[in-house]
């Protein structure tokens, strides 16, 4: 019994479910609201998820992200190779989350003109459409790294009140560096999308991981990189900056998986102490 307490504490999350046809599926990962898990199954089988069939790579592995308040009870359909279903439930931890409060901003930021209302709407079409891609590469098998190294000045899920105003909760983690901080590819991917001054984000890049699953990364003084390039997990690709809305100079840094707005802190280990 000790043994098998001491693995259970060991290991993240890692389940293996076998049903009585032999359709086996795995899982690994963080079993909780705004986390990633990553999957396999064998050759010949299929996983839907919210009625939405998902990209399986050649050896069998895919990802799967919930965002920040999707209900705790989910499920998974496996489609064996025989063409039988089986329904495998998930039970997602939920969170607590952090207010903030950020006076300061001004009118501008706060109460944007019909004409920067216009603005608003076009970027984020243009980041919702980076946003769709379902390529298949295979980046998002990589162990993540930080992208910068520094202080966390923002948590995900945290919801913002500027000026004494509720606002929609933040979907990144935010580390503070001074302009001009190399920022790097915390995995590889294709660049989808570069910016050099949006509204609220300012200079903004995004890249793809593959099957659905993408960085962004806001508030940039300088974009390294262009749209359809390769880079690689390390590679430099822009510059900190405090660029759209913000108070100071540091980097914002999303997780996408399409429309689910994953905690980037969750795909990486602590941040290390800076030299």
């Amino acid at each position: 019994m000790r043994y098998y307490l001491f693995h259970f504490i060991l290991i993240v999350f890692f389940i293996s479910i076998t049903t009585s046809s032999f359709a086996a599926l795995q899982l690994e990962g963080s079993p909780t609201q705004s986390g990633l898990l990553r999957g396999h199954i064998d050759p010949g089988e299929q996983v839907f998820y919210a009625d939405q069939q998902l990209k399986i790579a050649p050896d069998g592995s895919f990802i799967l992200g919930f965002g920040r308040d999707v209900t705790p009870q989910q499920s998974l359909t496996l489609i064996d190779s025989d063409g039988i279903e089986h329904i495998h439930k998930l039970t997602l931890k939920q969170r607590k989350y952090d207010i903030q409060r950020i006076d300061g901003i001004s009118k501008k930021m706060m109460n944007p003109s019909e004409e920067d209302l216009k603005r608003i709407r076009q970027e984020a079409q243009q980041v919702a459409k980076a946003r769709q891609q379902d390529s298949g590469r295979l980046n998002f098998q990589e162990s993540f790294i930080w992208p910068v190294i520094g202080r966390i000045s923002g948590i995900y899920g945290s919801q913002r009140i500027l000026n004494g105003e509720p606002r929609r909760p933040h979907f990144g983690i935010d580390i503070a560096a001074p302009t001009g901080t190399p920022v790097k590819a915390p995995a590889g991917g294709v660049i989808t999308m570069v910016h050099k001054g949006m509204f609220f984000s300012g200079g903004t890049l995004i890249v793809d991981h593959g099957h659905g699953l993408s960085s962004s990364f806001l508030h940039l003084s300088k974009t390294l990189v262009k749209v359809g390039e390769h880079v690689a997990q390390g590679q430099q690709i822009a510059k900190v900056g405090a660029s759209g809305r913000v108070t100071g100079p540091h980097l914002d840094w999303r997780i996408n998986w399409f429309k689910q707005r994953l905690d980037p802190a969750l795909l990486v280990p602590p941040m290390p102490k800076k030299n």
